[in-house]
């Protein structure tokens, strides 16, 4: 009967134990695959927060940015004090809080900001992945995601990506450019393709 007793607790073990499963990890699509996909995404939001610092001076804000389209609309609401700035760009122009499209916004936002906003190229950066018009040039991480950007003489780092749709979209994104430096905290995307 004691032979029995190390086979039995042994058997016991085995019947108590859980197997789990592994979830299957859905692999990721290839460079140029998501390259075209993001760059004709017809329409994406995100949520986050964004740091900008210029010198010595230095501003946050929350950040939303609605893509329609050719449409973008960006809130940054806090920067230097001032309350919410609404931006909305469109094949007629560039307009700033509902007002209508003019050549002076980009001025007068380069004079709020402290520097010139990129957002041509904004709208694809954010996603990560390169304005498509624009040379640039790139490093990719080990997951064939962007990791360095250098476009328009703006340097942008990719520090971090967040599961999004069978994707990953960058959660956490620097730029910078002379003396600028915007650091961009993404917390929530949605992403229509």
């Amino acid at each position: 009967m004691r032979s029995w007793l190390p086979l039995l607790a042994c058997v016991s073990l085995l019947v108590g134990c859980k197997t789990t499963q592994l979830r299957p990890t859905v692999p990721l699509a290839p460079w140029d695959e998501r390259v075209t996909a993001l760059a004709h995404a017809h329409s994406w939001q995100l949520d986050g927060r964004a740091a900008a610092a210029l010198g010595q001076q230095g501003w946050q804000a929350s950040l939303d940015w609605r893509q329609s389209g050719n449409s973008s609309e960006l809130h940054l609401a806090g920067p230097l004090g001032i309350g919410a700035l609404v931006l909305n760009m469109s094949p007629d122009g560039l307009a700033l809080n509902g007002a209508p499209p003019s050549p002076a916004v980009a001025a007068q936002l380069e004079a709020r900001l402290g520097f010139e906003l990129p957002l041509e190229n904004l709208r694809f950066w954010l996603l990560g992945i390169p304005n498509p018009d624009v040379p640039f040039e790139l490093t990719r991480n080990a997951q064939d995601r962007a990791q360095h950007l250098s476009q328009a003489g703006w340097s942008i780092d990719y520090d971090q990506y967040r599961p999004q749709g069978g994707d990953e979209l960058p959660a956490r994104i620097v730029l910078s450019r002379a003396d600028a430096r915007v650091r961009i905290a993404v917390d929530r995307w949605e992403v229509s393709r």
